[in-house]
């Protein structure tokens, strides 16, 4: 594009229009942000040449192209500023119908620009031209992603690669290549927007080959099923070009979720694995019974017996001993990504330690009763085999659920109960004598989130109010208690219960739907 004052003279008005769809086609961005760029460039070349205490404003006629210049005076009843102002009865001689406060366009000669002014005009029309651009990137990549796009590698750096994706130039970080995979300029790449952001620089399109979404395009790819809503990939988890884990579910009952993924003789899942590097992938049937699901996860492992706990999303998994490190898996990949796909934490077991487990408890159980509840041997056996294992078991056991234990009737359940509820009401009175020895609170010993037990623990180390306890990180208690085997979720709730109590933090809201249905409850809804 040549100076502005050949646009604006030798080449002739109407070459205006010309040029701003040359430009528009060219960058693919409307003709009218061409024409407001170049209108933009005039107004600083006016303003250079009349001087900048005009408000000057150039308009290029979108029919013939022509150029014409204005400056903007405001109607006032007295002027102060002469060239930014035009007094009422001045204004009605040009206009019968203006009043104060209205902006009224004076016209001014058409001008012709000079050399410096004409290149500071382009380059105006250059910066607006860019901004134009790169809100036209902007606004076309922003809703894609989550697509697969493909491009050539424009440049190789140290830190990753710049991909042109044609009308856009993308950025794949080192750390979100696949390890030990490597580009060269001019080479094709196919990867997954995982963020566009606005930067000063332009619009910043990333890209991924390791985020778990790229997996699941290249599946929606190869799959028609998938693309068509058929089967869902209901969850995925990555080790980038090593292994990855695959949850799936069919809404059809007679399509197969897991062979249709596979495909004939492996094509389907084969072309993955082939963009992946050879990363190897485990397509299990997806379950809403949480056991079912860790379960098939940890596939190709055996698993005997599984045992939940739903508050802190931890499952025990017991697996044949031989069974163990295929479960584990190289450095703890298989149990790893098992645990990602389904959400839980997964403690396995083999079933030798389970039954070392199991006697060593059975053992410490039988001991704990005699001892405690002065009963013979036999009888301490028969409450562990149960499943007593706690004075605490004893103690809130209904009478007739130790009436039926095999050899025992009402008269030793109820002797039973009494011992235990005896024995807890002693120890809860040594603690209390022990508390009060330790200078614990009232406050902190009617914290009812905590036993006595485990508040007379905390004061034995030096947390003896409430408002120490509110003063606790969630890994801190967790540390002071390790007997509860606290979650972090759960330490972290009696930490906030403390400071909720103590009036430092209001009491969360309750979700909508929880407060709808209590509500509900308050009034004998069902």
């Amino acid at each position: 594009m040549g100076t502005l004052a050949e646009t604006t003279t030798a080449l002739g008005k109407p070459e205006l229009l010309r040029i701003a769809d040359a430009v528009a086609q060219e960058k693919g961005i409307p003709v009218d942000s061409v024409i407001r760029a170049m209108e933009q460039a005039i107004q600083t070349a006016a303003r250079r040449k009349y001087g900048h205490e005009h408000e000057i404003v150039a308009e290029i006629d979108r029919k013939s192209g022509e150029v014409r210049l204005y400056r903007v005076l405001e109607v006032v009843e007295q002027v102060e500023d002469p060239d930014r102002q035009i007094d009422l009865d001045e204004a009605h001689r040009r206009n019968p119908l203006a009043q104060v406060g209205d902006r009224l366009l004076d016209p001014l000669p058409p001008i012709d620009l000079g050399r410096i002014a004409a290149q500071s005009a382009k380059q105006v029309i250059v910066q607006r031209v860019r901004e134009a651009e790169r809100e036209r990137i902007y606004a076309e990549y922003k809703d894609r992603v989550g697509e697969i796009v493909v491009g050539e590698v424009k440049r190789v750096e140290r830190g990753g690669i710049l991909v042109d994706l044609g009308r856009a130039e993308a950025y794949l970080r080192r750390e979100e290549m696949i390890p030990r995979e490597s580009f060269r300029v001019k080479d094709r790449v196919r990867a997954y927007i995982f963020d566009v952001r606005k930067d000063a620089r332009g619009p910043m399109i990333q890209l991924s080959r390791t985020h778990p979404g790229f997996l699941i395009k290249l599946f929606e790819q190869e799959v028609p099923e998938i693309y068509e809503g058929v089967i869902e990939i209901k969850a995925v988890a990555r080790d980038p070009g090593s292994r990855a884990k695959m949850a799936v579910y069919s809404h059809d009952s007679s399509i197969d979720p897991v062979g249709a993924c596979v495909g004939m003789r492996g094509s389907r899942v084969q072309a993955v694995v082939q963009e992946l590097r050879g990363e190897k992938i485990d397509i299990i049937p997806w379950s809403s019974d949480p056991a079912t699901f860790v379960v098939n996860a940890l596939a190709p492992a055996e698993v005997t017996k599984v045992v939940l706990d739903p508050e802190a999303r931890r499952i025990e998994v017991v697996v044949p001993d031989d069974q163990l490190h295929i479960a584990i898996g190289r450095r703890g990949q298989n149990v790893r990504l098992a645990a990602q796909l389904t959400g839980w934490d997964i403690d396995l077991v083999s079933e030798s330690e389970e039954a070392e487990r199991r006697t060593r408890a059975f053992r410490e159980a039988t001991q704990l009763f005699q001892r405690e509840l002065n009963v013979d041997e036999m009888i301490a056996q028969l409450l562990a085999a149960e499943g007593f294992l706690s004075i605490e078991d004893v103690a809130y056991a209904e009478v007739e659920e130790l009436a039926a234990i095999q050899g025992f009737d009402e008269e030793i359940a109820r002797a039973l109960k009494e011992r235990a509820l005896e024995w807890l009401e002693q120890r809860d009175e040594q603690l209390r004598q022990e508390a009060e020895a330790l200078g614990v609170s009232a406050d902190l010993l009617a914290f009812e989130e905590l036993d006595l037990a485990a508040i007379v623990e905390l004061g034995r180390k030096g947390i003896k109010s409430l408002e120490d306890l509110a003063g606790l990180a969630a890994d801190e208690l967790q540390e002071l208690l390790p007997e509860l085997e606290l979650s972090a979720e759960e330490a972290g709730e009696i930490v906030m219960r403390a400071r909720v109590a103590l009036g430092w933090v209001e009491e969360p809201a309750a979700p909508a739907a929880e407060t709808a249905g209590e509500a509900q409850e308050a009034a004998g809804g069902t």
